[in-house]
């Protein structure tokens, strides 16, 4: 039986499916991860066959109901234990990490000249330097989500909920639409590779990139020009939006067998080696350490991506409804990006669309 599977794509994903053998596979689904995520979503939803999936450790307790649990089924032994609890949800391994994804901040120093490079927010807001970051989909939510962390307050409680319509939410708001202002006017429209793409044409002299991005940008026109630092940080330090790109089986999957050898195979020391080549982070912990910098701009690219796992990894509480929140709020800050609405409304039209979804869902 050949195997339907539903795949990220993107610069930073699609190598590693050069390696695959796709015989005995359908590739039904290769997207970018938002439009992949509504595809399965449908799909699963209608009760459609799938076999295996890229997810993410984010949408771990809202896809549960659609998941296999994997924990009597695949070895997870040689990969990552953070990485491999963030994709468990009440002791149930729904995925599989294939890696760990925190940002690095690149700078152009061809462009900087000798300046110097931002390290807080507050810093880089006041720089008048542009920085290329998501205006959309969930790296733009992402985005505030640091921020917020960065300058001491959580867009969730203690319970979970969201707490959006803060003095520190707004405080947060106000910043990255200063930053905006001193990016192109493209830059609402932008997801995480058309930002990519502006960092290394040289539109911009800062981004932040995804571990995954390192060879495009290294072989981009700037490369040479581009050298990594530490993320933006505040008062509680750096802070980086994280998780792991993942694997899963769906309910609907017409060969379980199969697909338990297919994601264990993906959870190989081969699979994971050929995912470092981008310079991603695998989650097996072997073929991380197997890995040598190409050069000594890559050494201190690793030495930071490692130090932001460590110490700076900023990750969503586990929500059932969390794509749907996540959705309304993005939306709300890019209502904002483009002029729609201030701050302190974003703030407040944030808190009640997220109250609204949970409420729906309570009542359900």
């Amino acid at each position: 039986m050949t195997l339907r599977v539903a795949f990220v794509g993107g610069p930073m994903y699609d190598g590693l499916y050069e390696k695959i053998d796709r015989s005995g596979i359908e590739l039904v689904v290769h997207a970018d991860h938002p439009s992949l995520n509504r595809a399965v979503q449908a799909m699963l939803g209608s009760g459609e066959r799938l076999d295996v999936i890229s997810t993410h450790s984010k949408y771990v307790a809202s896809q549960r109901q659609w998941l296999f649990d994997l924990s009597e089924v695949i070895d997870t032994r040689e990969l990552a234990n953070r990485a491999v609890e963030l994709c468990s949800f009440e002791g149930s391994q729904f995925c599989v990490p294939r890696n760990i994804d925190v940002r690095v901040l690149w700078a152009n120093r061809a462009q900087l000249g000798e300046g110097m490079v931002p390290t807080t927010w507050p810093e880089l807001a006041g720089s008048g330097l542009a920085f290329a970051f998501p205006g959309r989909e969930s790296g733009l939510f992402g985005t505030v989500f640091e921020i917020v962390a960065a300058l001491g307050g959580a867009l969730f409680d203690g319970e979970t909920r969201p707490d959006f319509n803060t003095d520190t939410t707004i405080a947060a708001l106000e910043l990255l639409l200063r930053v905006a202002k001193h990016g192109p006017p493209s830059l609402p429209t932008w997801h995480y590779d058309e930002s990519d793409a502006a960092l290394a044409e040289g539109e911009v002299p800062l981004g932040a990139a995804w571990p995954g991005a390192t060879a495009a940008l290294r072989a981009s026109r700037c490369g040479a020009d581009l050298e990594p630092h530490p993320y933006f940080g505040g008062a509680q330090g750096i802070r980086s939006y994280a998780g792991c790109h993942a694997w899963a089986i769906p309910r609907t999957c017409g060969d379980p067998d199969a697909a338990i050898e297919f994601v264990q195979q993906l959870c190989s020391f081969e699979m994971h080696a050929s995912d470092t080549l981008n310079g991603s982070i695998c989650a097996h912990e072997g073929a991380l350490a197997a890995v040598v910098p190409i050069d000594a701009r890559d050494g201190q690219r690793l030495a930071i991506t490692t130090a932001t796992i460590r110490d700076g990894m900023l990750t969503y509480p586990p929500m059932a409804r969390f794509p749907q929140v996540e959705d309304q709020a993005w939306s709300a800050i890019h209502a904002m990006l483009i002029g729609e609405r201030e701050p302190a409304a974003t703030a407040a039209l944030m808190q009640t669309a997220a109250i609204a979804v949970l409420e729906a869902s309570d009542a359900v």
